[in-house]
């Protein structure tokens, strides 16, 4: 009986998660384009619904909802549905979706679906070899096999967004790395566009009379006859084509310049509205926590850097950890074991609170800066990709800032995988990320006054 309830609460959680999942596709994914293929629509939202619920098991596991045999079921399940979507449903769907799109293989698309299905699988097979992932005790389709592979695709793609986040927020935070920028550069630029616009219009006319020149003239030699009458014609015309083509060239040269000249124009009206947003109190609240996440962002890479290093992996989890350090420091008396329980579990809501939300912005812009069309049903499906992958991925990771009794079904499900391994390649990834976009982000800082600054 109680395995019915425990059951019963599990499904409502999912058919919510499955909800809110399609309500997303369809309210901001898909709003600007006519859903002709529902299974791409109910594979997102599969996805979507079974990531959330690992998520939802680890914070049943750290409260004690359910019993343990029902947490243990459920979290095989899960694992075994989302493998499956992510590893033979999604890729399947992906190779036919585009292989629709091209007429000369629209017949067999369902042969040459599988082919590209088979071409994934091997690739995502020899994935394992480079890394020290692989488990002779288990079978070729085992979980642990599986996991093993999906995490590594995942733990980068992670460690990426993360070492691009943990930089960009600060330096879109501060109000210290804002450009200066007042009405005259604005005006002195929109004096260009519209100079820009003026010479644009002016050529186009003087295209405009050529062509209607070179016709009244063709009506002319088309009345006169013989032989000198043709060769007078065919000059006529190759020198007006060639001034033509030179018009022509500077006129696209001038609309490259004027939408070059448009974006900056735009770009400094953000500035400018975001100077004038720091100024608020909401504005002041974010720079303050732009400051506070430079501070994380070198600690986190300076940490990132010790582990690299001195190949560390921690065995404590964060919280108890620091509990620990702080009540030795200042010898008093206090429950580590009560409190580092429930601050766990206010860190782990928060991380994958955060996680959800973050991923899923990121996705709603992906979406909208490459789809189409033609190309929207496989966009999605890769976002529901990499989506199952992060999420798995996720569960990996936060593992280890859960207390040691609460890992010990996550550890059980998820078999003899080199955990160590997964946050040393996270701490790699990481650094290679941030530093890689610090140095992005200081060029294109230091571009930008040189761009407004040139005549």
């Amino acid at each position: 009986m109680s395995f019915l309830i425990d059951s019963s609460i599990m499904v409502v959680s999912q058919i919510l998660f499955f909800g809110f999942g399609w309500l997303f596709f369809m309210r901001q994914l898909f709003k600007d384009y006519e859903v002709r293929q529902y299974v791409v629509q109910v594979v997102f939202s599969v996805t979507f619904a079974f990531s959330c619920t690992m998520f939802e098991l680890i914070i049943f596991e750290i409260l004690g909802v359910l019993s343990s045999s029902s947490r243990y079921f459920h979290w095989k399940l899960n694992l075994c549905v989302i493998l499956l979507v992510l590893v033979f449903m999604v890729p399947f769907y992906i190779g036919y979706f585009v292989v629709s799109n091209i007429r000369l293989l629209h017949k067999h698309r369902l042969i040459f679906a599988c082919i590209i299905w088979l071409i994934f699988m091997y690739f995502f097979w020899k994935l394992g070899d480079p890394f020290p992932i692989l488990s002779p005790k288990h079978g070729i389709l085992s979980i642990e096999q599986l996991i093993s592979r999906v995490g590594v695709i995942g733990v980068t793609l992670m460690a990426l967004l993360s070492g691009f986040g943990a930089v960009n927020c600060p330096y879109t935070y501060m109000s210290y790395f804002l450009r200066n920028v007042t009405d005259a550069d604005i005006l002195a630029l929109e004096r260009r566009l519209l100079q820009t616009m003026d010479m644009i219009i002016s050529k186009k006319k003087r295209i405009a009379m050529v062509h209607r020149n070179m016709f009244q003239r063709g009506e002319v030699h088309n009345k006169t006859s013989g032989f000198w009458g043709m060769i007078k014609s065919v000059t006529t015309s190759s020198s007006g084509s060639e001034n033509l083509a030179l018009i022509q060239q500077e006129v696209d040269a001038l609309e490259e310049l004027s939408r070059q000249l448009f974006l900056e124009t735009a770009d400094l009206h953000a500035t400018k509205e975001r100077i004038e947003y720091s100024k608020t109190f909401q504005g002041k609240y974010f720079n303050f926590l732009g400051y506070f996440f430079s501070i994380y962002c070198v600690w986190k890479i300076f940490m990132a850097t010790i582990n690299i290093v001195f190949d560390r992996v921690g065995k404590t989890d964060p919280v108890t950890r620091g509990i620990e350090i702080t009540v030795n420091y200042l010898g008093i008396q206090f429950d580590v074991k009560f409190w580092s329980q429930h601050i766990s579990f206010i860190l782990v809501g928060i991380i994958i609170v955060t996680s959800i939300r973050g991923l899923l912005i990121t996705l709603t812009k992906f979406f909208y800066a490459i789809s189409s069309s033609k190309s929207s049903n496989v966009i999605v499906l890769l976002l529901a990709q990499i989506m199952g992958m992060y999420f798995v991925s996720s569960v990996l990771l936060i593992r280890m800032s859960m207390p040691l009794e609460y890992r010990t079904i996550i550890t059980e499900v998820l078999g003899e995988l080199q955990f160590n391994f997964y946050h040393r390649w996270f701490d790699v990834i990481f650094l290679v990320s941030a530093l890689s976009s610090i140095l992005f982000l200081y060029l294109a800082h230091k571009q930008a006054p040189e761009k407004h600054m040139a005549p």
